[in-house]
């Protein structure tokens, strides 16, 4: 496997399971050493490998990058539709999720390109005051650096899904 070679396929994956859920998570190691699990609706991949999110609320996910810049990122595509036709068919009609490995920078301003694409992500629920509330005045991200990545599988339903994989 080979993250380069297979980025495209692991950003789609991972953007219809972040689709699907609305987030992804966020796995993080706390500084006793326990881990940390946080859900993330604000992370974006970009073409090179590398993605960034919207630092906002997560107040233990940021110190615990700061002392330990090592994540995992997972996305699962749960979408009804997609469970049931692949169940129906007996066959995963596409891979149900990944996670990705990484480095995680400091804080940093976003940039205004940055900024429209989170504007236009939350924009079609600004409507409900939860939304507002929640999803606005997003000013800072952390930029990623992804090293590898491991397909969620599955014993059977996968064949030939993933290079290197049954």
């Amino acid at each position: 496997m080979n993250l380069k070679d297979d980025w495209k396929k692991v950003k789609s994956v991972l953007e219809q399971g972040q689709a699907s859920t609305v987030y992804c998570s966020i796995a993080t190691v706390n500084p006793d050493g326990t881990p940390h699990i946080t859900p993330v609706g604000t992370v974006f991949l970009r073409a090179d490998q590398s993605g960034y999110f919207f630092d906002h609320y997560a107040e233990a996910l940021g110190n615990n990058i700061d002392q330990n810049p090592n994540v995992c990122i997972m996305a699962v595509n749960a979408g009804r539709f997609f469970w049931l036709r692949s169940l129906l068919k007996g066959r995963f009609v596409a891979p149900p999720g990944v996670r990705l490995y990484g480095k995680v920078g400091p804080i940093r301003e976003a940039t205004s390109e940055e900024i429209e694409k989170i504007e236009k992500r939350v924009k079609p629920s600004q409507w409900m005051k939860g939304a507002r509330l929640l999803w606005s005045d997003f000013t800072h991200v952390r930029d990623i650096e992804f090293t590898h990545y491991k397909p969620i599988t599955y014993p059977v339903m996968m064949d030939g899904m993933w290079p290197g994989h049954a």
